[in-house]
């Protein structure tokens, strides 16, 4: 049948099994045994001189651990850590252009290697508070200057193109009428002057 329960058959199968795998492992169960019997009749002072010596052999252990962790990596070129923790090849440190230095005098003169790095620095906080102390809005217009005087002239002439964008109340100061129409001020006073406002 198939109700889960073995029949005849299946038991002898896993004691057949069972007695294969015990002639198989004969050896190994009976070193194992007598390896028990052993521990068991041990002294206490057998029983301390085992530990000493497993935990002088565990700082052996350890001591060589860290002599192969603590040997200083072979990087003549200063080459930047791989997420191995060794040097990068050179052949991929000059296809990112790594070797290649961009100061940035907005960020107070702070080097970075790369034009990754660069270009990122942009949109980051030391780039963007620099150009904040200076009264210099961090805008698309101003990526790629670096250059205090640059920010400075770049800045004036962009003010140049858009004309004074200042507060001008003749042109920006609101005013409404009784009806609720809104107008500036030079249109109001016409109005008013002209008597047409009631």
């Amino acid at each position: 049948g198939g109700g889960g329960g073995g029949g005849p058959h299946d038991v002898a199968l896993l004691e057949a099994v069972t007695a294969q795998l015990g002639d198989l492992l004969a050896e190994v169960i009976d070193e194992t045994v007598e390896m028990i019997e052993k521990k068991q009749a041990r002294t206490y002072e057998e029983i301390e001189r085992d530990l000493a010596s497993a935990a002088e052999q565990a700082v052996v252990d350890e001591e060589d651990e860290d002599e192969d962790e603590e040997k200083p990596i072979y990087n003549p070129l200063n080459l930047p850590l791989g997420w191995d923790g060794k040097p990068i090849p050179y052949w991929l440190y000059k296809l990112h252009g790594l070797n290649l230095e961009f100061k940035c005098e907005i960020c107070g003169n702070q080097s970075y290697w790369g034009p990754r790095a660069f270009e990122r620095h942009f949109q980051e906080w030391r780039h963007a508070h620099g150009m904040q102390c200076l009264g210099i809005p961090n805008t698309k217009h101003f990526h790629g200057i670096t250059l205090i005087e640059d920010a400075y002239t770049l800045h004036a002439k962009l003010k140049a193109e858009q004309g004074d964008t200042g507060w001008n109340a003749e042109l920006d100061e609101e005013f409404e009428d009784k009806s609720g129409n809104v107008m500036n001020r030079k249109t109001y006073t016409d109005l008013a002057r002209q008597g047409l406002l009631d």
